[in-house]
């Protein structure tokens, strides 16, 4: 089953056992794949639909974000609702280790000595975790880390 057929699904139990948030935020997410779609002219892959909910999830961060700055925990508490439910459609977050792993690899491949490689390897690391749950931020602090920036 697709993440679009696996949402649908979902909002109709939602709407049978009338839970608001979760209704909403189901609407929300059928709307911002609908809306990927229509702007791509074609149906989404399952990889284009976790970068979509990916997006989603990292404005609902940043929203968190200035919410608390503004004093508004309520709003706050509410994105991060939001966030828990959008991520029971992502693929299991990779761990430290992985990346690491990772990192080093494309260090190996491309032979960076220095932060002036930061790009080279970034774009090979984040090449091989297409379609993973990964933080870019957290990528780039590990490979900042191992070329000594």
């Amino acid at each position: 089953m697709s993440i679009q057929e696996s949402v649908n699904e979902d909002i109709k139990s939602a709407m049978k056992s009338r839970e608001g948030i979760r209704l909403s935020t189901l609407r929300m997410i059928k709307a911002a794949l609908k809306y990927r779609e229509i702007e791509k002219m074609s149906p989404l892959s399952d990889e284009e639909s976790i970068k979509e909910l990916q997006r989603l999830v990292n404005q609902r961060g940043e929203a968190i974000e200035q919410y608390k700055r503004g004093g508004r925990m309520d709003l706050a508490e509410k994105e991060a609702a939001e966030i828990a439910i959008i991520e029971q459609y992502l693929p299991a977050a990779l761990d430290q280790s992985t990346i690491i792993r990772l990192v080093e690899e494309a260090i190996a491949e491309t032979g960076a000595g220095s932060i002036k490689e930061l790009g080279q390897v970034m774009r090979i690391v984040m090449a091989k975790l297409a379609g993973q749950r990964v933080d870019g931020k957290v990528v780039n602090q590990i490979v900042k880390s191992k070329l000594g920036g």
